[in-house]
């Protein structure tokens, strides 16, 4: 495999979160090596307690055109989880007023990539403006509609065991 010279590399974690070595991306999300990844989700409410939802661009490597998280990307090198957070939150929905907390991490894997996800819940003062190069669409969801519509091939399987599970 030839490697691109300004492919992303991403750190390589054991299950606490310690890096242990990088790789380039395509590596990681090769389906074979099942590298463990650092990534940050944020599940954005506003103040009517509706969910904040982004559709993946169709130009995505993994699961285009589906529903997800509100705020999803890898930790770069050297990068800690709060601050991936913060430019991830900028990169894709250009918010930079952000409230937020923890809620839990967990290892999720996929026949493509294994991921060691740090997920948050919070709030922002203005509107999200996305990201064409990163998102297709996105809109503010009722809690009762994404309910109604898991199961249906609509949000990513992440986004699903998340929301069923984590928030």
């Amino acid at each position: 495999m030839s490697l691109s010279q300004d492919e992303e590399w991403f750190p390589v974690v054991d299950e606490h979160g310690k890096t242990i070595s990088r790789a380039p991306r395509s590596v990681c999300h090769d389906g074979k090596s099942m590298l463990l990844h650092p990534v940050v989700h944020l599940h954005l409410f506003n103040e009517k307690g509706e969910l904040f939802l982004q559709k993946r661009s169709m130009t995505k490597d993994l699961l285009p055109g589906m529903w997800d998280t509100s705020v999803g990307g890898h930790m770069a090198l050297d990068e800690g989880v709060e601050e991936a957070l913060k430019r991830e939150t900028v990169e894709e929905l250009g918010l930079t007023d952000l409230d937020f907390s923890f809620i839990r991490k967990y290892v999720w894997q996929s026949t493509r990539e294994k991921e060691l996800v740090y997920s948050f819940r919070g709030t922002a003062e203005g509107d999200p403006v996305i990201n064409p190069d990163e998102i297709e669409e996105g809109r503010f969801w009722p809690v009762s509609e994404i309910r109604m519509d898991i199961g249906k091939g609509i949000f990513t399987p992440n986004f699903e065991y998340e929301f069923n599970n984590v928030i």
